[in-house]
């Protein structure tokens, strides 16, 4: 039954999303709550404020594959002609689950590397292509947010072109107005000026 699959594929995307590995991390490495630092976000640019990259690397590497694992599973389990359905679903759980985590009480990350990890397993170009365009920007204007929104309003696109089928480009767009939304503190400090940038250093 494809909708039993689905709803499946949707709890196992959930559950792997919603583990914090920026919160886990930071802890086990002695940082305390990472809530409690910066921006008191739990992903791996407010990670990267304790000045600790090896540990922000990290929480980039873990945060993308928990959404990317989940479409995987779902992907080759369910298989056939509903198993790109499955895997698009429980990649687009996951990156809920790391947003809207029911251990945090609903206070997640902002979604951007398990989006990434998604993308990357779902259609490589188009996270490719997403890559490259943050890359750019944040060397350029050293605004994390910026290169993030920038990204994200890439991808629609670019699975416009390059993604298989338009089923794609329907759960990209789902995915990217998400973290367009989670962004909205960012967007607000970013048309103040008032929005921090990238330091590679901790601090003082």
């Amino acid at each position: 039954m494809p909708v039993l699959s689905y709803a499946l594929s949707a709890v196992l995307g959930y559950i792997v999303g919603s583990i914090p590995f920026g919160l886990v991390l930071t802890k086990m490495a002695g940082y305390g709550d990472i809530r409690k630092i910066g921006s008191g976000n739990i992903g791996a640019t407010n990670v990267l404020r304790t000045g600790n990259k090896t540990l922000a690397l990290l929480t980039v590497l873990c945060d993308a594959f928990k959404a990317g694992v989940a479409a995987i599973i779902a992907g080759a389990v369910v298989g056939g002609e509903y198993g790109v359905t499955a895997s698009l679903i429980a990649g687009a759980c996951g990156v809920l689950g790391h947003n809207f985590p029911v251990w945090l009480k609903f206070k997640g990350g902002k979604g951007v590397a398990s989006s990434f990890g998604f993308f990357l397993v779902t259609c490589w170009p188009v996270a490719l292509a997403a890559l490259l365009v943050w890359l750019a920007m944040a060397f350029a204007f050293r605004y994390s947010s910026l290169a993030a929104l920038t990204a994200a309003v890439v991808v629609p696109v670019a699975s416009f072109f390059l993604a298989p089928t338009s089923e794609y480009t329907i759960f990209y767009t789902l995915i990217v107005l998400l973290v367009i939304v989670r962004h909205h503190a960012n967007i607000k400090r970013l048309i103040k000026g008032e929005e921090s940038k990238i330091h590679l250093k901790k601090q003082q």
